[in-house]
């Protein structure tokens, strides 16, 4: 019956949405920000940071800073008159179970589940035949949901486990080792590691890998020399073996270590930035073997998917920007010995490995297609997928003949199906029983012209029916930075959004990955702008072709994405009405001062390397390029206070360069959210109410009301 309703109130739902207040909102009295002289120079230019004392996370200044902005933000945010509602929305749709795909560990299968609102997934294990049970419950790690589980893993035989917590969203983390069977502690708490995994070397112990503790706030001085140790089990942490970093003429700034499925090699990765990495082996089953170069510089991005006794099987886009396989011998494996494998293609490749096979994923416009091959490099079959979207998975021990893969797209929610990878046949293993029906909306790709000609994929979903006439609230979402991808996915959140008769669009910016190394590079440094660009035109797009407007437009994006928020609403404040960037990378001067930030600078570079390229970079700087007088669109900055990763101070200072430099009445508003990081291992309550908040924003300043009623259902409307 409900879903009868849905449709049956699709056009009442259409033409709510399209009634426009009559009552101007407000403006808002904003907190008083002292602004303190301080002057930088650069290059013979004086650049003024009056916000400055911002970047002291440990100060009572900014203590009450904090608080005064959040007290201002909620006071505006509780006069929303749909805003309960949302959340309700939110909380019925995300109420339902949900799966992780299996694996097995020694005698048990292991699991991940939520029952519906859980803060964080628990993982449960089971023997053949057996019930479930709980392993471990992160749940229970704090009151309040804010400690989460980082990371899992097994010994060979699955005897032991180690597991990583986050307290309150943070990056550092602790290690925990368990006697697996019993779920027993086995030794005392490691305790500073970061941006690490965890590899075991046998029973023994494991390696893992982290900084040195900053001087100063850990939360955002600088840590730029990583370093992997090992950790004998039974022995104290400051006894742990320093295995690569510490060298302070060659600082490298990522450095991971792992350990072969046949546990014959470490294999250590060391990088200065987030692209490029330098690789090396050792071989395990010989005593003190040395440490081997396998590639000696940073040119590339390289990494061993696998080996067959001394045959190493490397990923790698050396020579290939779309990456390939290679082959070589451990005796002698620098690049000049390499052979292809399985060569570049046009398309980007993203393989994994298992039950004795290589999966080749490729992205063709951003969309998934997998080839199955041997280890001798023959194409098995390519895997037809349930649809047109995106795979993942497709991982296994050697050894184990099924396993399992994923499948979502924008209007599919994510299910698992259990693969035979001799026949290549497979079945559905978890379907998501979710009030959500993929057959009322639709999900269509299109292809856009940037400023300079260059061609931009985008993906447009909305209910089915859309009318367009211009009025059609828009989240224009996107990221183009890191070589990082946007291929589809469903999101509880966007479905709500969608609901709404909004629609969800996604450009394929260049910075991203989409279509390889030189996409990537086409948005890096002094091309940047290239990225803020394709944004600006996806907008220009969708306004042209009337699926909306300025004014029902609102844009977002998140970390690298805040960025390209803030440079696009202060280049561009007239095409949007709403500006939405979270946990943004936004003083483009200062960004490689704090934490690991200076990694960045392969994508940014640096206020440091140039005259040029310091002006580049104050040229887009949102923080510098708040102008006084201009009318910037409604804008909800929102941050956590325990990021680590992108200091909350970037935020903190675009909030107030907003504040004090607004025309009209366009809310400038930041909202803080305490004891929460850079987004992993968020709690799905607090992730609930951001929402409802943001979409209650949006909503709000797009000049809606109320929301439709007839698409409530009795239990949340008010």
């Amino acid at each position: 019956m409900k879903k009868t309703i849905l449709v049956i109130t699709t056009f009442n739902l259409l033409l709510g949405l399209q009634a426009q207040s009559e009552k101007q909102i407000p403006p808002v009295k904003y907190p008083s920000t002292a602004k303190i002289g301080v002057t930088d120079t650069y290059f013979g230019t004086s650049v003024e940071d009056p916000y400055r004392w911002l970047e002291d996370d440990r100060s009572p200044d900014t203590e009450d800073w904090v608080k005064r902005q959040n007290s201002t933000t909620f006071r505006y945010l509780d006069k929303i008159p749909f805003r309960g509602q949302l959340k309700k929305r939110l909380e019925s749709l995300w109420n339902y179970e949900k799966l992780g795909s299996p694996f097995k560990e020694g005698d048990y299968t292991y699991f991940y589940k939520n029952d519906g609102l859980q803060n964080q997934y628990v993982v449960y294990r089971q023997k053949e035949g057996g019930a479930p049970e709980v392993f471990l419950n992160p749940n229970t790690f704090s009151e309040d949901g804010t400690t989460s589980l980082a990371g899992l893993r097994f010994t060979k035989d699955g005897s032991l486990a180690a597991y990583l917590i986050s307290e309150g969203g943070s990056d550092w983390r602790k290690g925990i080792v368990l006697d697996a069977e019993t779920k027993q502690i086995v030794e005392d708490t490691l305790v500073d590691i970061k941006f690490s995994g965890i590899s075991w070397k046998g029973n023994e112990g494991f390696y893992y890998s982290s900084y040195d503790k900053p001087e100063g706030s850990e939360l955002s001085a600088k840590t730029d020399q990583h370093k992997v140790f090992y950790h004998k089990l039974g022995t104290p942490q400051k006894e742990d073996q320093l295995i690569f970093g510490g060298t302070p003429e060659e600082k490298h700034r990522y450095v991971g270590a792992s350990v072969t499925e046949d546990e014959k090699y470490l294999v250590i990765s060391a990088s200065v930035s987030t692209s490029g990495n330098k690789l090396f082996i050792k071989d395990l089953s010989t005593p003190d073997a040395p440490l081997v170069s396998v590639v000696a510089d940073t040119d590339s991005d390289n990494y061993v998917i696998d080996n067959v006794d001394t045959k190493l099987f490397i990923v790698t886009n050396r020579n290939a920007p779309n990456q390939k396989i290679v082959t070589v011998d451990a005796s002698d494996p620098t690049p000049n010995h390499w052979v292809d494998f399985i060569p570049e293609t046009e398309n980007v490749l993203s393989p994994n490995k298992g039950g004795g096979y290589f999966f080749a994923e490729y992205m063709i416009d951003a969309i998934s297609k997998v080839f199955q091959y041997d280890y001798d490099g023959n194409l098995v079959r390519e895997v037809e997928l349930p649809g047109v979207g995106s795979a993942g998975g497709f991982g296994g021990k050697k050894e184990e003949k099924e396993f399992y893969f994923s499948f979502t797209n924008y209007v599919t929610p994510g299910s698992s199906y259990k693969y035979n990878v001799d026949s290549g046949e497979y079945e559905v293993y978890w379907k998501p029983e979710i009030d959500f029906n993929p057959e009322e909306y639709e999900s269509n790709q299109v292809f856009y012209t940037s400023r300079d000609g260059t061609k931009i994929p985008m993906i447009i979903t909305h209910k089915k029916g859309l009318k367009r006439d211009g009025k059609n609230p828009t989240i224009l979402y996107g990221y183009g930075g890191f070589n990082i991808s946007l291929t589809p996915s469903f999101s509880i959140v966007n479905a709500v959004w969608m609901e709404q008769g909004g629609i969800y669009a996604v450009p394929n910016l260049r910075g991203g990955g989409e279509y390889g190394k030189k996409w990537h590079n086409a948005g890096t440094k002094m091309q940047k702008q290239n990225v803020f660009d394709d944004f600006i035109a996806a907008a220009e797009y969708l306004i042209q072709e009337n699926y909306t407007s300025s004014e029902y437009l609102a844009i977002r994006g998140g970390s690298n994405g805040g960025l390209l928020v803030g440079a696009t609403m202060t280049q561009r404040p007239d095409l949007m009405k709403v500006a939405l960037p979270a946990v943004g990378v936004l003083d483009m001067l200062r960004y490689h001062t704090f934490t690991a930030g200076a990694g960045w600078a392969y994508d940014y570079g640096t206020s440091e390397d140039s005259k040029e390229m310091f002006e580049y970079l104050k040229g887009y700087s949102p923080v510098h390029n708040v102008e006084n007088g201009v009318e910037y669109p409604a804008t909800l900055i929102t941050t956590g206070d325990h990021d680590d990763r992108v200091v909350p101070a970037h935020s903190f200072k675009f909030a107030a360069e907003l504040q004090a430099n607004q025309a009209g009445t366009n809310p400038t508003l930041i909202r803080i959210e305490t004891n929460a990081g850079h987004g992993a291992g968020t709690p799905v309550s607090k992730t609930i109410e951001q929402y409802a908040d943001i979409f209650g924003f949006t909503f709000y300043n797009m000049g809606f009301k109320e929301l439709p009623k007839s698409l409530l259902s009795e239990e949340i409307r008010d």
